[in-house]
């Protein structure tokens, strides 16, 4: 069985009542690829909203929860929470919380173990900056994010990973379709090494870094991209085109 492509929309820090009821009734009018599984990544404050405006075909995402239930953690949200409001997906190592927060990589794959121990689906961010891949350093920095997680990860079957290279990620600049297939190989065959044949051939791997209308058929075409995690073009009509980048 293939894995199933997967979008994934990261809307960021934007967005108010009336622009997400705009953007959901584009996304609700589509038509939406219906073999393509669709997340959209929204502001806290906006969950409930967007997910009483969105069908249920599509799924709502946090873009952040904390590594416990309940407690003295002020400004943060726990997985007991999203599943309150009937939020089933969240997005766990961004390069913005690593890079402005601080976020380290033991953080973050704890963050993921207990957001998966709740029952949520995790979307799994990783990559390089420009300075790591021009040092050469890109497989290095995959790979060691990507351990973190998995040193403390069991069941893999709600996990996507998403590789954004950060250089790539609201520059304009994308990496090149074989610059992409190249890391989603190397990932998948590190996942064959070092957790298990299943695993690699089963886990979907999404690229995020300035995906848009123009560039999303040539990448979804690569065998090892099993999908995107759209920032700017996400909160645009043009997203569903994205969507539909493998019909």
């Amino acid at each position: 069985m293939g894995r199933k492509f997967c979008v994934g929309g990261n809307w960021k820090m934007n967005g108010d009542k009336a622009t997400i009821t705009e953007l959901a009734k584009v996304l609700t009018t589509g038509p939406l690829n219906a073999d393509t599984e669709v997340v959209i990544g929204c502001p806290a404050p906006y969950l409930s909203l967007t997910r009483s405006l969105l069908p249920d075909t599509v799924n709502i995402a946090a873009q952040n929860c904390y590594k416990v239930a309940k407690g003295a953690f002020t400004g943060e949200i726990s997985p007991a929470m999203l599943k309150d409001l009937n939020i089933g997906w969240v997005i766990l190592g961004h390069s913005e919380r690593r890079a402005i927060f601080g976020e380290s990589d033991e953080l973050i794959a704890d963050k993921v173990v207990h957001a998966l121990a709740e029952g949520l689906k995790v979307i799994a961010c990783i990559g390089e900056t420009l300075q790591e891949r021009e040092a050469g350093q890109t497989e290095a920095v995959c790979f060691r994010q990507t351990k973190a997680i998995a040193d403390k990860v069991k069941d893999w079957s709600n996990v996507v990973i998403a590789y954004e290279p950060v250089w790539a990620i609201g520059t304009g600049k994308t990496a090149t379709p074989e610059q992409a297939q190249e890391v989603h190989a190397a990932l998948r065959k590190w996942f064959t090494e070092n957790v298990s044949a299943d695993v690699a051939a089963a886990i979907r791997i999404q690229y995020g870094g300035s995906v848009t209308a123009a560039n999303c058929r040539e990448l979804a075409a690569k065998p090892d991209i099993d999908g995107f995690l759209v920032g700017g073009a996400s909160l645009k009509p043009e997203f569903v085109q994205i969507v539909n980048a493998r019909q």
